[in-house]
């Protein structure tokens, strides 16, 4: 029987050698094992090939084709000429700050009178809501721009237009058979013939700003102060789309990159301030460094308190305010860090007690009235990497309105938005993606919802299913790894979803130094490991319960990420592992 590493048994999926790897290798100029891996990635032609890993910005879809941006961009220059007053209004999450920071921006420097609002994630929840569309056309708003929501507020849309309130929706969630009352809705998935069907929210605001900005410039260039924005706009576009883990591939990897790359020079003092905190200041940044160290700050805003400051950040013109308010998102990100951690141990707890950890269980619905709203959706994310089952995590505080809010999170292949629409007679509001999906439901009948949403785990869900699995891009000898290979490796940056980092494993190895616990605990392990073919150096996080297990063994496996540790002016290979399995 096969052990890994977390005392959790990961099937591995190695992928086998293909023929077209020396061909693929030879027309691109790269190594076998890169080609490997793009082949892996679906890529075999070698021009697809040379455009994946050379991404250009000038490959980036004309926004003119994103369904719908016309009427949307005559809306808006309307609005700009008559002077009347536009409200964009924004989800809380990285997606929607990110989307309304560009699209603000843009307006504002187009002399548009504009502001934004973003509803507060545990008193109004997610997307348009009436009692928001009632106050801003009190308000003097006359055109209300959407980002990252609308295309199912149904009443939300009634209510603006029986307001006098014009809607113009920017979207990229799920579409239902119909659409809401609105004078435009800009959505990739309009037109299936649209290339980039996997647009993030801030992709779609990054468009229609664009347009914008192209309508009132009608020559070949935007005019320097324009351009010079909108070249820093893809680093939002880009955090948006890293942060709502949409596929990293095509347009969307086109934008990332290169925004990524201009991130550490971008000249929006909200974005140097969060870099500054984070304490990432003149490093080469990455879409790790977006997932989990800038959005989490950006996120924290929403999450513990109000997102309109994240925005205010994103927006801010004064370097004194923009580093005030980075610092207060950081203790925030540091608060939800602590009150994650309660979450997730008290979930677990709640998990074995009822025996929902059983091989037969095929989904995870927990509630509880101590949870906070903002941070269940993580803690969801959590319960799926260890029990790998689709979850929703449900806090069920507010007595006064008997509606509870809930966020959930999915495995491959299981589409969430579709398990909770088959149980939505029990619900009072749903929406979200395959992967992410959020409820609001009255408190008793969560215990209903949570039955019929397990029934149709069942009929959706094999055992195969919800075994985690490990994808491994080659098994090959640890001599395969010098350092030229492995800075070839960083071509295929940057990773996400549909683009994961890739993984290696070589089988038969043994220990060439003893290993050794380290870190805070002594959590993590260091060991050097040999084929017989070269020795490496290799880290194991939260591999350190394992050191008896290795000292006791003569031959392993081992599963893992390489990359170059430079240490003192010398630079080697080193593997972070990923698992380890012992015949």
């Amino acid at each position: 029987m096969l052990l890994s590493a977390r005392m959790k048994t990961r099937q591995w999926v190695i992928e086998p050698a293909d023929d077209r790897c020396e061909p693929l290798a030879k027309s691109v100029r790269i190594s076998p094992l890169l080609a490997q891996v793009l082949i892996n990635r679906g890529i075999s032609d070698s021009e697809e090939a040379s455009v994946f890993l050379r991404p250009k910005l000038t490959e980036l879809i004309d926004p003119d084709l994103m369904p719908g941006i016309e009427p949307a961009v005559q809306r808006i220059k309307q609005a700009i000429t008559n002077r009347e007053k536009i409200t964009i209004y924004g989800d809380y999450d990285v997606d929607g700050i990110t989307g309304v920071a560009i699209l603000w921006q843009v307006l504002t420097m187009l002399g548009a009178d504009v502001d934004y609002y973003i509803p507060h994630r545990i008193d109004e929840g997610y997307g348009l809501n009436t009692e928001a569309i009632g106050t801003l056309a009190k308000s003097g708003s006359k055109l209300l721009l959407t980002v990252d929501c609308g295309v199912t507020a149904f009443d939300a849309a009634e209510t603006a237009a029986q307001l006098g309130l014009d809607l113009l929706i920017t979207d990229h969630h799920q579409l239902d058979a119909k659409l809401p009352r609105a004078v435009a809705i800009v959505h990739p998935a309009l037109e299936e013939s649209y290339p980039n069907q996997d647009s993030a929210g801030a992709m779609v605001a990054f468009k229609l700003a664009w347009a914008i900005a192209n309508q009132f410039n009608p020559g070949r260039k935007l005019e320097p102060r324009l351009r010079d924005f909108m070249l820093s706009a893809t680093s939002l576009a880009a955090m948006g789309t890293v942060a709502d883990i949409v596929d990293l591939r095509g347009e969307n990897r086109v934008l990332t990159s290169y925004g990524l790359k201009a991130l550490p020079d971008c000249k929006l003092s909200g974005v140097e301030a969060l870099i500054e905190t984070a304490g990432l200041t003149g490093h080469s940044l990455d879409s790790f460094h977006i997932g989990f160290r800038l959005a989490p700050m950006l996120n924290a805003a929403g999450r513990m308190g109000h997102a309109r400051l994240a925005v205010e950040l994103l927006t801010s013109e004064s370097p004194t305010r923009s580093m005030q308010i980075a610092e207060y998102l950081k203790e925030q990100n540091s608060l939800r860090q602590q009150c994650e951690r309660k979450i997730f141990k008290q979930a677990c707890e709640i998990i074995v007690e009822r025996d929902m950890n059983h091989p037969d269980r095929k989904s995870i619905v927990l509630a509880s009235e101590n949870w906070h709203t903002g941070v269940i959706g993580i803690v969801a994310s959590r319960i799926v990497d260890k029990y790998y089952r689709p979850t929703i995590m449900i806090n069920a505080a507010d007595a006064v309105s008997g509606i509870a809010q809930g966020s959930g999170r999915s495995i491959p292949g299981f589409c969430l938005l579709s398990a909770i629409r088959s149980c939505s007679q029990h619900l009072s509001s749903f929406g979200g993606h395959k992967m992410a999906a959020g409820i609001r439901i009255e408190s008793e009948k969560i215990e209903k919802f949570a039955a019929d949403f397990e029934d149709y785990a069942k009929q959706n869900l094999n055992e195969n299913d919800i075994e985690a699995k490990l994808h491994i891009d080659a098994a090959v000898p640890l001599e395969t790894f010098r350092t030229e290979t492995v800075d070839e490796m960083r071509m295929l940056g940057p990773f996400g979803q549909g683009n994961r980092e890739p993984t290696f494993a070589t089988k038969g190895v043994r220990l060439a130094s003893p290993p050794r616990r380290v870190g805070a605990g002594r959590k993590h392990l260091q060991l050097a490991i040999t084929d017989n073919t070269a020795a490496i150096r290799c880290i194991g996080f939260r591999f350190g319960k394992l050191e008896k297990k290795l000292l006791e063994t003569e031959f392993f496996n081992v599963a893992y990420k390489p990359q170059i540790n430079t240490y003192n002016g010398s630079s080697n290979v080193e593997f972070v592992l990923t698992d380890i399995q012992f015949e």
